[in-house]
């Protein structure tokens, strides 16, 4: 595993990967712990929060009892110099800050992330993110953004999308041809809100909004959304198949048909309910007799599918391994290739009503699921990324797609400008 010797080596030289961790909710937190705990040689730097309490918990629970609150760019400079960890109310410090090797974005927030990442980029500061609703939304734009400004942006492991590109080139190395990357999905119900979730929400300390998006489906579009534009693969169908089977996911590759995948060029998916789970897993095809021969020897089966699986997505426990790959290896985990693929796009969640304000991602009126970007750009689909505040123009009914005609968003969002620049620069690119 080269992580661990790059990490191993910069201990030795006493030059830690110095990160800056924007956002410390329990993400925030998790990530903070695992790097000051378990990490020899990385280091949080400066921990950006809007709430400091907050920041304080995470470095109590973490240990970090050297640090200080800062407010200018000297005090965080003149802290990185001694040595010492900061915390901060002020974004800005975190992305004027040269010294820092990479920024990681915990906060989950859609209009914030987006403004973070962008001014991110714009002054060449490596960014890796947490949040695949965005990269779903406006991730083509960034990576363009990033590579024209010479810098990396990415979404990190831990999370399905980062998980699943892992095992996508593992898998295309050995010289096989991905056709699915599936998501084991525990439950959906796209009727799921805020009220149904307010229990389970706060016995794990995430606001009821982040379990909605979990539960109702939306999650699992955005992520699979990610993973169709890293790779180019795209959808079967609107919502995707979304197959249910209690069998383990070895046995259950006959539910495709190889050459429809083939003519789509490989397919973005979910299966409801098989063993094990929770994880992610890509089917393949070989082509090579001797490669065939010995997948069968192997315990893989005769094909014409093969599977292979991860039965786990660890969370923040992961994102440091992101951080070496990016910072010392100058390697991308999951990010678009060229422009959206598959998109995610916005569903009445309940029979809605003209002068009706739509709620955030996870909440009251919609949930998202997966559509070729061919067909939503045709069809003038509402993405779900860009929901939240916008009026109803029309009445909606529920399980109808939302469109652009039916609303009128707020355009005064940095989000809504990247999207709609997104698209102008994209259309009639070749995916």
């Amino acid at each position: 595993m080269l992580v661990d010797t790059f990490l191993r080596k910069r201990e030795e030289s006493n030059n830690p990967i110095k990160v800056g961790v924007v956002g410390a909710g329990e993400m925030g937190k998790g990530l903070i712990n695992q790097i000051h705990k378990h990490t020899p040689g990385m280091e949080v730097t400066v921990t950006y929060s809007r709430n400091i309490e907050k920041a304080l918990e995470s470095y109590q629970l973490a240990g970090i009892d050297n640090f200080r609150i800062v407010e200018s760019l000297d005090e965080l400079n003149e802290s990185l110099n001694l040595g010492i960890s900061s915390i901060t109310q002020d974004i800005n410090l975190l992305i004027k800050c040269e010294n820092l090797d990479l920024l990681v974005d915990m906060t989950g927030s859609m209009e914030f992330s987006t403004q973070v990442t962008y001014e991110a980029i714009m002054n060449k500061r490596n960014i890796l993110s947490f949040n695949a609703e965005l990269d779903a939304t406006v991730g083509p734009i960034l990576k363009r953004m990033a590579d024209g400004a010479g810098t990396r942006y990415s979404i990190a492991e831990g999370d399905q999308p980062g998980c699943t590109l892992n095992l996508y080139r593992f898998v295309k190395n050995m010289g096989f041809e991905p056709l699915v990357c599936g998501n084991i999905k525990g439950m959906l119900d796209h009727y799921r809100n805020p009220d149904t979730q307010k229990a389970f929400a706060e016995s794990w300390g995430m606001s009821p909004y982040m379990a909605t998006n979990f539960a109702d489906g939306t999650k699992v579009a955005f992520e699979q959304a990610c993973i169709a534009n890293a790779t180019g693969m795209k959808v079967g169908k609107r919502g995707m198949y979304g197959f249910e089977s209690k069998e383990h996911i070895d046995k259950l590759t006959h539910l495709y048909d190889v050459d429809e995948l083939k003519k789509l060029g490989g397919v973005v998916d979910f299966i409801v309910g098989p063993k094990p789970g929770p994880g992610v897993f890509v089917y393949a095809t070989a082509k090579d007799p001797h490669s065939i021969k010995y997948l069968d020897y192997g315990k893989l089966g005769k094909g014409p599918l093969y599977s292979f699986y991860i039965p786990y997505h660890l969370l923040f426990f992961e994102i440091p391994t992101s951080i070496v790959r990016m910072v010392d290896l100058g390697d991308d985990i999951c990010s678009a290739k060229a422009g959206p693929v598959v998109e995610v796009v916005a569903v009445a969640k309940k029979n809605l009503k003209k002068g009706d304000k739509l709620d955030d991602i996870g909440g009251f009126t919609a949930y998202g699921i997966c559509e070729n970007s061919e067909s939503a750009r045709k069809e003038n689909l509402l993405p779900m990324g860009l929901i939240n505040d916008c009026i109803l123009l029309n009445d909606v009914a529920k399980d109808q797609v939302i469109t652009f005609d039916d609303v009128k968003c707020p355009q005064d969002k940095l989000l809504y400008e990247l999207w709609s620049k997104q698209h102008t620069l994209f259309s009639g690119e070749d995916q």
